[in-house]
């Protein structure tokens, strides 16, 4: 009797950025100017990020598997007696668990509308421009590539013995084994974007 049991447990983490720009203050202050000038306070906040996660897994599972009982003969005898074959038996099991977890590739990101502006002008003289501006852009672009692949070949053969009872003046019995297969899958796939 042959028994094979196999197990594969794969876990795939993505990639951490956890070391995102933290919230900013930014500030300006224009005072005091002569008339006809021109002020301006400006701020910009721009966040660009970009994730990729390429993630391959690939099992595979041969399983050959092949089990014969011997032959079982009572010939050529006077009172013949009993002859029995063993069992042969073919057992598989595939356990395959599959994770992916790529949440985590976006953590610690800042948001740069948290981001502070403050501008003031004060005290200007006449026919001056005064102008205070602020803005604040964020863009996050996340690409993920999950491939996943289990393949499971698993051909198995059981074969029982002849059984024979010939040649005797009295009969006795001669009884082959059973045969037999069994075969089972078992895949878990757990994917998290």
């Amino acid at each position: 009797m042959r028994k094979l049991l196999r197990l594969l447990a794969v876990v795939v983490t993505g990639l951490s950025l956890s070391t995102g720009i933290a919230a900013a203050a930014s500030s300006g202050s224009i005072g005091t100017t002569g008339p006809d000038s021109r002020n301006s306070v400006e701020s910009r906040t721009e966040e660009n990020r970009r994730v990729d996660n390429n993630n391959n897994v690939r099992v595979k599972n041969n399983n050959p598997q092949t089990a014969t009982t011997g032959d079982a003969t009572a010939d050529r005898n006077t009172t013949a007696g009993g002859a029995m074959s063993g069992a042969a038996m073919n057992d598989g099991l595939l356990r395959a668990s599959l994770s992916l977890n790529n949440s985590s590739a976006l953590a610690g990101m800042s948001n740069s509308g948290n981001t502070s502006h403050t501008g003031t002008i004060n005290n200007t003289g006449p026919d001056s421009y005064n102008s205070v501006k602020s803005s604040s852009s964020s863009e996050v672009r996340v690409n993920n590539n999950n491939n996943l692949t289990v393949e499971n070949n698993n051909t198995q053969t059981a074969t029982s013995g002849t059984s024979v009872v010939s040649r005797n003046t009295s009969g006795g019995s001669a009884t082959s084994g059973d045969a037999s297969n069994v075969s089972t899958t078992d895949v878990n796939v757990n994917i998290t974007n």
